[in-house]
């Protein structure tokens, strides 16, 4: 059974810094495209990053240069290095493996 499992969420002040984790178990993300999603109170679930098979990062416009996206192959693990982090930034976020395997989330609260 393929497991994703977040970690590093919590709360932080405007201008902070977190590094969000995801385990995968069950499979190996080798061959997968990675990706960070966040839903906010109230609102939809939106895609934050991306990365591909071949490490090739996107993000969504409102996070470039602040959140960065990157995945191990060898552990099975990706990461979102999230920094200067703004009170709009507050969700849950949540790990997404090939589109369609889903993690529970992992809340990131930032405060002003």
């Amino acid at each position: 059974q393929v497991q994703l499992v977040e970690s590093g969420g919590g709360l932080v002040q405007a201008g902070g810094s977190l590094r969000l984790s995801c385990a995968v178990s069950g499979t190996t993300i080798r061959f997968s495209t990675m990706a960070w999603y966040r839903q906010a109170p109230g609102n939809e679930r939106e895609l934050v990053a991306t990365i591909s098979t071949g490490g090739t990062p996107d993000y969504r416009d409102s996070v470039k240069g602040r959140l960065t996206i990157s995945r191990d192959n060898a552990r099975n693990l990706a990461f979102l290095q999230m920094n200067s982090l703004k009170p709009e930034d507050t969700a849950v976020y949540y790990c997404n493996m090939a589109g369609n395997l889903w993690g529970k989330g992992t809340l990131v609260t930032v405060s002003s």
